[in-house]
């Protein structure tokens, strides 16, 4: 079985690139799902303790963590060393499953992937990629997000330069679409042929 990471920093398009490798018949574990679903069940109870005031009804209230976390190192790092064990574990039963299932190629959805060192989890990597301009004007269109926040999110990201010189394909998510959903049907049959 090929295992295909799939990443992009904030903005460049990876949410629907992974839909689009779904589209393709090719199973998808999200991270960013996972985290969710961690949010919403086993995990916010942990959160509550590290972060209080931040859980409303039982589920992580992802707007009041994220005003505790952004911009402060310390709590994000907290954060992280307590969600990102859950994440992989979740993503290794994805995989063993599909392995077990005889599947040939799935994707790890995995945002961080060169910043939490996922590399050695994956056969292949493909990050999605589009002009700064671009990234900027998806990222500032988004509910709540101000060049503060984004600056502090990119802070902690690798270069897309350097994301791209890294990967064994890089996804231009700037030229629509159909050029997109081309690229990921190039990647699929070439690996569904190893």
């Amino acid at each position: 079985m090929i295992i295909l990471g799939l990443t992009g920093s904030i903005g460049m398009g990876k949410s629907t690139t992974a839909r689009m490798f779904a589209e393709e018949g090719v199973p998808v574990h999200d991270s960013d799902a996972a985290v969710h679903k961690l949010y919403e069940g086993e995990a916010a109870a942990g959160i509550d303790r590290l972060y209080p005031g931040t859980v409303v009804e039982g589920v992580v209230d992802r707007t009041k963590l994220g005003a505790r976390v952004i911009g402060n190192a310390e709590a994000l790092k907290k954060l992280e060393e307590y969600i990102h064990p859950r994440v992989r574990a979740d993503a290794d039963a994805f995989v063993k499953r599909h392995e077990e299932a005889g599947t040939a190629l799935v994707v790890l959805d995995i945002p961080l992937l060169f910043e939490t060192g996922g590399t050695d989890r994956v056969d292949r990597i493909a990050v999605v990629s589009a002009p700064a301009e671009v990234q900027r004007q998806r990222v500032l269109s988004r509910d709540g997000m101000t060049e503060e926040k984004f600056a502090a999110i990119l802070s902690k990201q690798v270069p897309d330069e350097e994301k791209r010189r890294r990967a064994d394909y890089v996804i231009d998510s700037s030229r629509g679409l159909d050029h997109a959903r081309k690229q990921v049907r190039e990647i699929v049959q070439e690996l569904s042929q190893i």
